[in-house]
Order: C-alpha cells, then structure tokens, then sequence
C-alpha cells in the first residue's frame, strides 16, 4: 500500500490517530486530491433525475427493462453499473412496492458485493483499506445497536438472493463503519443524492475550523483548500453542521462520531455569543431566561424532526420536502415553524442560530407549498447572518444564495436573481473547481 498520494500523506496525528496533511503548499480552491467512490449508491427518490452510475443530472435518461426504476445516460453507464444494479434489480421487481431497503442497506449491500469480486486494491485506497475504516463497535449505544440489527434484517431480506454474508459480528462493525465513514453526495443546493464511501477521504480528521471542503463530481470526491495551507499542515474538514454553539456541536460529534472536539474555536467559543444572539433591550435577559429559551429551541428542533419522520417526509431536491404520507400536511409543519419562531422571538435576535435553523425548515416548507414570496421572505432573513456566521467559501451561503437567486429569476426579480447567482458562482470556484458541470449550469443561467 502507498503512504502517499501526490500532495498528500498519511500521518500519525497528534490526539487524533491517523490523519492526512499536504507535502506542499496549497492556495485557496486548489484541488489536493480527488478520491473515486470504493462503493456508492444513488438515493431511491432521485431515480428518474440522475443517472444510477454516473450521478449525472439530465432529463430523458432511460430506464432498466426489467425493473423500470434504475435510469441511465446510456447502455455504457447501464452495463457498467450492472454488477451492483443486478443485486436490486429482480428483487424490486418480485417485491414490488414492499421492496423498501433503506440507503444504508442498499450501500453495505454493494460493499459486500465489491469486497467478493476485488483482487487486487481500489482507486480509493491509496492511503487506507476500507476495513481499516473506524468503526467504534464498542461505542455504540443501545440505540444504535437496535437501528444496526434492524439494517442487518433489511439485509438478509432482500439481497440474500444474491449475496453471502459475514458473521453478525462482522456485519455489525461494516454498518458501524459505514455510520461513522460515509458521505453524503450532495448536489450544488445541498440536497441528497446518495450516498458513498471514500476510505482515503475518511482519513481526514475533524475540525469545525475546517482548512478543506469536500465536493462530488458525479461519485468521484474532490478535496479542495478553503484556507491557505502550508507544507505538512494537517487536512481538516468538519464533519457537521458547523453554524451551532459549541456545546450543540460537540454533542452531536460524541453522538455520530464518539469524540469532543478540542479545535480553537471549541476551546474559546468565540463565535457562541454571537450564535444566541438575543434582543437588545435596556434591561438584560437573566441567564435563566436564555438558557431556558435554548432549551425550548432544541425541544422544538426534536419535535420537528420527530414529526417529519412519523410523517414520513423525506427531503427532496427541489422543494426541500417530498410528503409521502397525504394525511401529513404541510400547513401542520409551517404552523409549527411559525409559532417556534414566535416564541423564541421574544428573547432571541432574529440572527439567532435557533432561529435560522427553524426559518430554515419554514423556507423548506413554503418551496413545496409553492409559496415562492413566504421562501424568499425566509430565505432573505437567513442569508446575511449565514454570510457572518459560516465560513468564507462555505456551502451553505452559496447554496442558500442559489436557492434565492433562483426564486428571484422565477418572480421576474431579475437583477436581484442575477445578483444573488454571481455571488453563489464567487464561492462555487472555490469550493468546487472553475471545470465542475456545476459551474457550466451557472454560467449558462446567468447568460
């Protein structure tokens, strides 16, 4: 096995365990390496809009035959796809609309597939073989142990047929790998298209003072530099949503990774004032009023989130929410957002992070209403704290700024539309490269 990677190296990282740093000098949006996917699968609700192998976006794509879900660009994307396509393809068709695996079946399912058929190292491997990936089987919590049998289940019900399994236990650290080493592919809005595992990538340690990005061209991974990085600086990235407090942070990092984060910006916090930013009046808030309207905040983010799932309500590329369930309406989800947004106005500032988050899920929910204005109303109120809050090249701004200039273009706001669309393409440069297809789309919509 290789140590190195042109530009890169596997390293003992001090307090981390293995980690990667450059070997040279990188500015702000190189490229310091791309990774193929080792296994990939594309999510069941963007078959029709995306090629199943490639990840391509374009309309009249053509479907299997057999099973008349899987899409392709052409017959070279179809057979090539076809070792991985073949394990779904009759069950669908025997299941019918009781085949209902979940992503993360679908994707330990192609791995297995993948480990039998290899002979000799993939593309993806360079720095690290896919089981030497993390799994923290013994850090799993009774919670998880359960949703991890559950998935093995899944498993063995619908691709026995064509598989051969491991022991439990070996199934159970290859789901835990998988929850702990995997990526969502996402498109330039930050909605889900699937779902990958790049070993070489999952070297990469966390911090929420992040000095790289990582985008999807197709399934291949791209690390690019958002800071300037110096020979054997370490790569970092964030594993999470990096715009809440550090406590939020950091119980989500012990929650889905097992450890706390000791970055910088962990240790000083600098930004937390900011993130719960309350409303100006002569006399202050008692710390008790605050605290307390935090833990209102996260109560209701449970509560939604709870609600969404009962609901059976997915995320959907262009609106934010796909209802499956047509008595899970709307409205009910808006009105929840309002009135959390009522309630937390009374002490929080509109720049709040608990605020943004729930104007957020409002904007969702106006887009699949088709209530274009209330999203832009939602959206205008995020994007400046967004700009103050993330990073300079983050993804969030510039997907936020797409999702509005978009809107504007729709309304006829032309120059606000254009506006809003130069400056998602500044940050997309950066964060995806000047060549990706995203970038030709763009430019194509702004001419």
């Amino acid at each position: 096995m290789k140590d190195t990677i042109q530009g890169v190296e596997r390293f003992d990282s001090p307090g981390k365990g293995r980690g990667l740093r450059v070997t040279k000098p990188f500015k702000v949006g190189d490229l310091i390496f791309s990774c193929p996917a080792y296994s990939f699968v594309l999510s069941a609700k963007e078959r029709g809009s995306y090629c199943e192998y490639c990840f391509n976006r374009k309309e009249g794509l053509a479907r299997c035959g057999k099973c008349k879900k899987a899409c392709y660009c052409n017959a070279t994307c179809q057979r090539a796809d076809w070792s991985m396509h073949k394990l779904e393809c009759s069950s669908m068709v025997a299941y019918g609309p009781n085949w209902c695996p979940s992503e993360t079946v679908r994707l330990v399912a192609r791995i297995l597939a993948a480990m039998k058929t290899q002979k000799e190292r993939n593309a993806s491997e360079n720095l690290m073989l896919i089981g030497e990936m993390q799994t923290h089987v013994e850090d799993v919590d009774n919670a998880r142990r359960e949703v991890n049998e559950s998935e093995i289940a899944g498993l063995h019900r619908f691709y026995s047929k064509h598989l051969d399994f491991p022991d439990h236990s070996a199934l159970l650290a290859l789901f835990s790998q998988v929850a702990c080493n995997g990526f969502t592919v996402e498109d330039e809005e930050l909605s889900h298209m699937g779902t990958a595992v790049y070993p070489d990538v999952a070297l990469i340690n966390h911090s929420c003072q992040p000095s790289v990005i990582v985008t999807f061209k197709g399934t291949t991974a791209e690390v690019r530099a958002v800071t300037p990085m110096k020979k054997m600086d370490e790569v970092m990235i964030s594993y999470i949503d990096i715009l809440y407090p550090t406590d939020d942070r950091n119980s989500r990092l012990r929650d889905s990774y097992y450890f706390t984060c000791d970055c910088q910006e962990c240790k000083t916090k600098s930004k937390d004032k900011a993130k719960l930013k309350v409303r100006k009046r002569s006399d202050p808030y008692e710390p008790e009023v605050v605290s307390g309207m935090v833990r209102y905040a996260r109560k209701k983010m449970g509560e939604f989130r709870a609600i969404k799932s009962e609901k059976n309500i997915l995320l959907s590329s262009k609106s934010g929410f796909v209802f499956l369930d047509s008595l899970a309406p709307p409205s009910e989800l808006l009105e929840m957002c309002v009135q959390s947004l009522d309630e937390m106005g009374t002490v929080f500032d509109d720049a709040n992070v608990y605020m943004l988050h729930m104007m957020y899920q409002a904007m969702g929910v106006c887009l699949y209403l088709g209530d274009w204005d209330g999203a832009i109303h939602y959206g205008e109120k995020i994007l400046k704290p967004y700009s103050v809050l993330y990073p300079a090249y983050s993804l969030n701004v510039s997907s936020m700024y797409l999702k509005l200039g978009r809107l504007y273009m729709g309304l006829e706001k032309r120059s606000r539309g254009l506006n809003a669309l130069k400056k998602a393409m500044a940050i997309m440069e950066v964060a995806h490269g000047k060549d990706h297809q995203y970038m030709a789309e763009l430019r194509k919509e702004i001419k």
